[in-house]
C-alpha cells in the first residue's frame, strides 16, 4: 500500500481524466478542478450558495470519481471480513454498513461504504462496496493481495455515481422513481428508470438526507438532466461537499483520517460491531483491541474557533503553550456562521469545552473543543 506522497507522484505523471459528465458539467459554467485523478467541478455559482441551496432543497453531486466494486464467490463474506472489522455475515440483503480498510499497524487506509446485494443486481454479485477516488486503486491492489482466489472482485468502471441531497431530495426523486420513498438511511435497492438500472442508497455525505445512485455512464447524461429540471434540484460542486461535510462532522480521507490513525482515535468504534469486537480475525485487531482497552493516544475532535478568521489544514494546535495537536480539516461553516474545524488532539486535551489555541498566520487563535455534527444531521430513518 503506497502511502499519500505516492498517490500524488502518481497523479502528477498521470493525465487527469474526464468525468462522464465532464462535458454536461462545463455546459453549466462549473469551474473544474484537479482532484482523485479527474477534472471535477468544485463550484457552478458560488460555494456559499450551493451550500445553502443543499441545506434548504437538493442539490446533485457527480461522485463518479468514487471507485464503484463488487465481489462474489464462494466465502466471500469471510474473506471482506478479513479485511474489514465491521460485520459482514449480518448484514442483510439491500442493507450497507460504513467500514474501513485497516493494515497490519491498525491504521486506517481508506474508509468505505459496503452493501449487501440482492437479487438481479449487478449481474448476480454478492456484495457492493464505494471506495474514495484518491485511493480506489491501491485500494484494489490491497485487496487483490489478501483476498482469496476463490473471491472475483470486478471494478465497475462503466458506472457513474449521482449524489442528490438535501431536505428535498426525497421528493425530488420519488416524483422520477416512486418507488423510492420507500428507502430508509443505509437502505439500498434496484430500481429501473426510463428502461435504465440503477442501484441507489438512501445515504450521503453532507447530513442531510439523500440518495447515491449508481447509474450506467453512458446513460448519466440523461438521468442528471432529468433530476436537475425538477424545481428542488441545482448541480452542486465539491466545494460545497466539502463545507457540507464539514458541518456534519464527517471525515475526509486523506486528511482527518490516514494510516497513522486509529479507527478508535478517528471516533469511528460504531463501525466495528460487538461480534467483531469479541471475535477479531480482522487486520488491525490488535490496535483496535489495545485502545478500546487503554484508550487511543489522540483524539479526533470538532473546533469552533473564536472570531472570524477560518483555519486551515495543518495548523498546529497549543495547550497552555505547548503544541497538542493539529487541524485536519477547517473552514467557514456558512450553516453555522462562523469558522469551524476538525482536528487530532491528544487525548487529555480532547473532550467537550476543552480551551486550545491554534496557530494561524503567526497569531494564536481561542479555539474549543465542541461535539460534531456542528449541523444535526437529518438522515430519513425507521419511524
Amino acid at each position: 500500500m503506497s502511502g499519500n506522497d505516492d498517490i500524488a507522484h502518481i497523479e502528477e505523471e498521470l493525465p487527469l481524466q474526464d468525468l462522464p459528465l465532464d462535458t454536461w458539467h462545463r455546459a453549466r459554467g462549473a469551474r473544474m478542478v484537479g482532484f482523485a485523478g479527474y477534472h471535477m467541478p468544485i463550484q457552478y455559482e458560488g460555494i456559499m450558495a450551493e451550500h445553502g441551496w443543499v441545506r434548504e432543497h437538493a442539490g446533485l453531486f457527480d461522485v463518479s470519481h468514487m471507485g464503484q466494486l463488487t465481489f462474489s464467490g464462494d466465502g466471500v463474506d469471510e474473506a471482506l471480513e478479513y479485511l474489514l472489522p465491521s460485520d459482514i455475515k449480518g448484514l442483510k440483503p439491500f442493507r450497507q454498513r460504513y467500514s474501513m480498510l485497516l493494515d497490519e499497524e491498525g491504521g486506517i487506509l481508506d474508509d468505505l461504504m459496503v452493501s449487501r446485494l440482492g437479487a438481479g443486481a449487478f449481474d448476480g454479485a454478492d456484495i457492493y462496496m464505494v471506495v474514495n477516488g484518491a485511493t480506489k486503486y491501491d485500494d484494489i491492489g490491497w485487496m487483490i493481495e489478501h483476498l482469496p482466489d476463490e473471491v472475483v472482485m470486478n471494478h465497475m468502471d462503466e458506472q457513474a455515481l449521482l449524489a442528490l441531497q438535501g431536505p428535498e431530495a426525497g421528493e425530488a426523486l420519488a416524483s422520477l422513481i416512486p418507488e423510492t420513498g420507500d428507502l430508509v438511511f443505509m437502505q439500498s435497492g434496484l430500481f429501473t428508470w426510463r428502461g435504465v438500472p440503477l442501484w441507489i442508497s438512501r445515504s450521503g455525505y453532507t447530513g442531510e438526507d439523500g440518495f447515491e445512485i449508481s447509474v450506467p455512464a453512458d446513460s448519466a447524461v440523461l438521468l442528471a438532466d432529468a433530476l436537475c429540471a425538477l424545481p428542488q434540484v441545482k448541480p452542486i460542486g465539491l466545494g460545497a461537499r466539502d463545507s457540507l461535510r464539514l458541518e456534519a462532522g464527517l471525515p475526509l480521507y486523506g486528511h482527518d483520517l490516514t494510516p497513522a490513525v486509529s479507527t478508535i482515535g478517528a471516533d469511528l468504534g460504531f463501525a466495528i460491531q460487538k461480534r467483531r469486537r469479541e471475535e477479531g480475525g480482522f487486520i488491525g485487531h490488535a490496535r483496535v483491541m489495545k485502545e478500546l482497552a487503554d484508550g487511543p493516544g489522540s483524539k479526533r475532535v470538532g473546533l469552533k474557533i473564536e472570531g472570524r478568521l477560518p483555519v486551515r489544514e495543518g495548523a498546529p494546535i497549543f495547550a497552555d503553550g505547548i503544541r497538542v495537536g493539529e487541524v485536519t480539516s477547517g473552514g467557514f461553516a456558512p450553516t453555522v456562521g462562523a469558522p469551524i474545524a476538525m482536528g487530532w488532539v491528544s487525548l487529555p486535551h480532547s473532550a467537550i469545552d476543552t480551551a486550545l489555541e491554534i496557530e494561524v498566520r503567526g497569531k494564536r487563535v481561542a479555539a474549543t473543543v465542541a461535539p460534531m455534527p456542528f449541523v444535526p444531521h437529518r438522515y430519513r430513518r425507521k419511524a
